[in-house]
């Protein structure tokens, strides 16, 4: 009888280790504000994974071809201000190589300001978290690297409130670009949500995150 190829995996669950392999990638998505940044930031401090901010990936503000809005800005909630095949590149480096060199990117002048070094000190997993997070689903499954993909979220008007709060105190936009801005994602994230589940993320909350990691990925167990 002819071999049979094993199923694709779900990216919301686990992609089981192979003999040799690297690390794999826990790829976090959700609106903006929603809490994903600093779920990222627990993960690493407690399972000592580095964690990859994808948002940094950006485009600079003089780049060709951004899209624009109606009002003749970049629309920077639009997937094309993103650079996926260096985002991809550089979390493919850090699985197989153990490190990469990440961009420093500045939202309040939209431009990168730096570079930093990313190790993976042979842990067995890497956070990649970012808005644009879960277009690289299909990427990641392809060369082997995807463990899952969330998309987190704690509900429109939450996340509306703590967006806001985080984008005028980090002074990233003018308040009345935040504000707009702000309304308008509150208004659309419930499509965002679901287009992120269509993409292959599982849709969780910041705690439930946590608990699904300590119970797959905890201390001592492969990822």
């Amino acid at each position: 009888m002819a071999d049979v190829p094993p199923a694709a995996p779900s990216p919301g669950h686990p992609t089981p280790p192979q003999p040799g392999d690297g690390a794999r990638v826990l790829l976090l998505t959700g609106p903006s504000g929603a809490g994903k940044t600093r779920l990222a930031r627990r993960l690493g401090q407690t399972h000592g994974w580095p964690v990859v901010p994808l948002d940094d990936y950006y485009h600079p503000h003089d780049a060709e071809g951004l899209p624009l809005r109606p009002d003749g800005l970049v629309d920077w909630d639009h997937v094309d201000t993103w650079d996926a095949d260096a985002a991809v590149a550089g979390l493919h480096a850090l699985a197989t190589r153990g490190r990469v060199d990440v961009p420093t990117y500045d939202i309040s002048s939209s431009s990168v300001v730096g570079h930093r070094l990313v190790e993976r000190h042979e842990a067995p997993l890497i956070v990649a978290e970012g808005i644009f997070a879960a277009h690289l689903v299909g990427r990641l499954q392809e060369n082997g690297l995807l463990a899952a993909a969330w998309c987190i979220t704690a509900g429109p008007w939450v996340t509306f409130s703590r967006r806001l709060a985080r984008d005028l105190a980090e002074r990233r936009k003018p308040p009345a670009v935040l504000w707009e801005r702000g309304n308008r994602l509150r208004r659309t994230e419930p499509e965002f949500v679901a287009q992120q589940r269509t993409l292959g993320a599982r849709v969780m909350s910041p705690r439930a995150g946590e608990r699904t990691a300590a119970v797959r990925w905890g201390a001592g167990r492969d990822a």
